[in-house]
């Protein structure tokens, strides 16, 4: 499909290449990283490792030259959400109308048993009358969370081009009671809505939302999910999702992984992906200006003898220059050698991707004791958990990470508030946190280093760091397999 850049853009972006002189007139693209966490491994046996495929948005070169986005606010408005709940999400919703310009378009949808469009998708201009309606919402009866979102898709298809960022964010503190209402249900709504071009994201406030259904159907639409359990942090999570949307630099973006012969690829982890054969395919919406999107490819590498070089893939990218309105296309490609000295492999060890790695291993093994203790194997999700602090916790101080051991912490806690007591709230912190580091999402961080905080204050731990020598960086058998470990 022919793309045509609005006028007002198009000049920007001549404009701004004319000013900067020749190198202005390049334009700037994705930056496309594909690494190994050991590019060295050990020769003479068969063995497991990861490919990661970094995608880092640029920069954008002023405000104005972002793109136009076109935002439907879904805001429960049933029972529960009277008083301070109610007051707070039409503070968070004035908040996101002053952060809009006139390029943007702004929907708002409310609902309770039925569904009202209190402002028909139109390009934002008189922000006061905006906040008006915002200030005319009243809290009503049940909770039609299918309708409601449904119908924010549908002012958002009134505008729906592909230079605007399409996006519904859908506010809800209760369990859906009206319409379809299970987490498979609203999956299969952000699947199809993620065809048009339209994610979701989704926030929860409070403990008694469905966080399944919010969250599958958020990650099926590729968008954010975050858990809100105060009302009075409503502002600063808006903002925080706002600052997504108006950064958009990349969208429609398609991974594509061929691995060599020989390389067997295993899965993928965190992202829906398609694997058939040696080729892995993986789909994504969106990038934002100067944050990294990542795939971990996990693959089984054959046995190779000491001093030998081996492919291991290729990769292509091709996605939606939102600065430009064209099609980029990017490729890139890593290998790997072998050698007998465990020191060799070692000294070679590549941080950043070490932590991205151990990341996601520990989110898969923490989403699988989220399920163990769903069936009511209470004693088995806490050794995983336990294991998965312990694993975290040394690998961040071998390679010096803050986050992995913050994540640590999290498990930790997460490993001791499993009984009846806590686990409405404990589960939600988990399923968030999962949300956030298997999509690395940045757009509520603010919930999450409060998650950390508490998790080391209830853990009583310290974020100590060895002197001497470096600790191994071994990974916990994942419970998908009985060996695969982090090399």
């Amino acid at each position: 499909m022919m793309r045509f850049m609005p006028l007002k853009r198009l000049l920007l972006v001549l404009l701004l290449g004319w000013v900067g002189g020749a190198p202005g007139l390049m334009a700037k693209q994705v930056a496309l990283e594909v690494s190994m966490p050991h590019p060295v491994l050990l020769a003479n046996q068969k063995q497991t490792t990861y490919l990661k495929v970094g995608m880092t948005g640029f920069r954008l070169a002023s405000k104005e030259a972002r793109p136009p986005v076109n935002v439907a606010i879904v805001m429960d408005r049933s029972g529960s959400m009277s008083g301070e709940k109610l007051d707070r999400a039409k503070d968070a919703a004035k908040e996101a109308i002053n952060r809009l310009s006139s390029q943007d378009i702004l929907s708002l949808v409310v609902y309770d048993s039925a569904v009202d469009v209190l402002v028909p998708a139109t390009k934002v201009g008189d922000k006061e009358s905006l906040r008006k309606r915002v200030d005319a919402i009243r809290s009503g009866h049940s909770t039609a969370l299918f309708a409601g979102v449904s119908k924010g898709a549908a002012e958002l298809r009134k505008f729906l081009e592909l230079e605007r960022v399409n996006r519904v964010i859908l506010l809800s503190d209760g369990i859906a009671n009206q319409g379809p209402s299970s987490p498979s249900e609203l999956g299969e709504l952000g699947a199809s809505l993620i065809k048009e071009g339209i994610s979701v994201t989704t926030i929860g406030l409070g403990l008694d939302y469905n966080e399944d259904l919010m969250a599958k159907l958020a990650d099926r639409s590729d968008g954010n999910h975050v858990f809100v359990e105060h009302p009075n942090q409503l502002v600063a999570v808006f903002n925080e999702e706002f600052g997504d949307i108006l950064s958009v630099v990349a969208q429609e973006i398609s991974v594509r992984i061929m691995t060599a012969p020989g390389i067997r690829p295993v899965r993928v982890l965190g992202w829906d992906a398609d694997i058939s054969g040696n080729e892995v395919l993986v789909p994504m919406n969106q990038i934002y200006s100067d944050q990294e999107k990542y795939v971990i490819l996990e693959v089984e590498v054959p046995s190779t003898r000491a001093n030998e070089k081996i492919d291991v893939a290729t990769v292509e990218i091709a996605y939606t220059n939102m600065e430009t309105a064209s099609q980029d296309r990017l490729s890139g490609a890593a290998g790997l050698s072998f050698s007998e000295s465990k020191q060799v492999v070692s000294n070679q060890l590549n941080r950043g991707v070490m932590i991205s790695c151990a990341t996601q291993i520990a989110t898969v093994n923490n989403a699988a004791a989220t399920r163990l203790r769903d069936e009511g194997k209470v004693e088995q999700a806490r050794r995983i958990l336990t294991d998965n602090s312990l694993y975290l916790q040394q690998t961040g101080r071998a390679l010096n990470s803050d986050f992995l051991l913050n994540y640590g912490f999290s498990n930790q806690s997460d490993a001791l508030n499993l009984d009846e007591k806590n686990w409405k709230r404990q589960r939600k912190m988990m399923r968030y946190s999962q949300q956030i580091n298997a999509k690395q999402q940045s757009s509520g961080n603010i919930n999450a280093r409060q998650v950390d905080e508490n998790a080391s204050s209830q853990t009583g731990l310290t974020q100590g760091r060895p002197s001497g020598s470096q600790q191994s960086v071994n990974g916990p058998p994942t419970p998908s397999s009985k060996g695969p470990k982090l090399p």
